[in-house]
């Protein structure tokens, strides 16, 4: 286990290098294709107060996101704006670009399930509150992540991708990470629906427990009942975090395995 954490260490620093020597190119690639979306959630029952003398577990919150694909690579980005009945509020942001090295290369990097293989880069930024310093990264953190990932072609799906990160945290000790995220579109009868989601799973660290997040949406589309189809969503997002910000659950009373249904309006322009 060791030798494979000291590989992806190195790979992630490669990764972080061709980022940096291909900005120049970044700049004047062409885009093409995007998708911006605003979501509104609502949930009551989300784990790790922001303070010990509040309840925050009734939360609503504003998610902007954007996807988009280049001739580098693609890029996924989203802001969430979280408020809570307490009064208390977060803002969480990440920017996530890959790099395809078959894109860059011009070389065909398939191999079985295989479609690509991308360097993989994430920024993390966070503000939130933190009064009694319960989220084990801190109020104000910037975190970031570079590794290598993976576009795999599994009949049914959009789109599956796995990225395999070496975390370098600001307010807590580096860890590794494996994401997968996924899009499945399926009818039932002359409706049509998306599942999609992903599963964040991070290391333990000298200060922090494993953790585990899987989230998902199951949405209707809306919009394709007049006529504008994937345009309007309603639906229902399901939280299943074991070990939330990497409290241990239990840890000085608090419960840190959040179990948490969130009513879901999404709107893609």
């Amino acid at each position: 286990m060791q030798l494979s954490l000291s590989s992806l260490s190195i790979s992630s620093r490669l990764a972080a290098g061709l980022a940096a020597l291909s900005l120049p190119f970044l700049a004047q690639a062409e885009m093409l294709w995007q998708d911006n979306s605003l979501s509104y959630l609502y949930g009551n029952d989300y784990e790790v107060d922001y303070s010990l003398d509040t309840d925050d577990s009734s939360r609503n919150v504003v998610t902007f996101e954007h996807a988009s694909g280049h001739s580098w690579g693609d890029l996924f980005m989203f802001a969430d704006y979280l408020a809570s009945d307490a009064g208390s509020d977060e803002l969480y942001t990440e920017v996530s670009p890959r790099l395809s090295l078959g894109k860059l290369s011009g070389r065909d990097l398939s191999l079985g399930p295989v479609k690509d293989v991308l360097a993989a880069g994430t920024l993390e930024f966070g503000n939130m509150d933190d009064p009694n310093h319960l989220t084990a990264t801190g109020p104000h953190f910037t975190n970031r992540l570079a590794g290598i990932g993976f576009d795999l072609a599994v009949p049914g799906f959009n789109y599956v991708q796995a990225n395999i990160y070496h975390r370098i945290n600001d307010d807590r000790a580096d860890n590794e990470q494996l994401t997968l995220v996924w899009a499945l579109p399926f009818a039932l009868g002359n409706a049509d629906f998306l599942y999609d989601g992903f599963i964040d799973w991070t290391s333990a660290s000298a200060d922090a427990h494993p953790s585990m997040n899987f989230a998902s949406q199951l949405k209707w589309d809306v919009g394709a009942r007049w006529g504008q189809p994937k345009s309007l969503y309603a639906g229902i997002e399901y939280v299943h975090w074991n070990d939330k910000f990497g409290i241990k659950d239990g840890s000085f009373g608090i419960d840190s395995n959040e179990r948490n249904i969130n009513l879901l309006l999404k709107y893609h322009f």
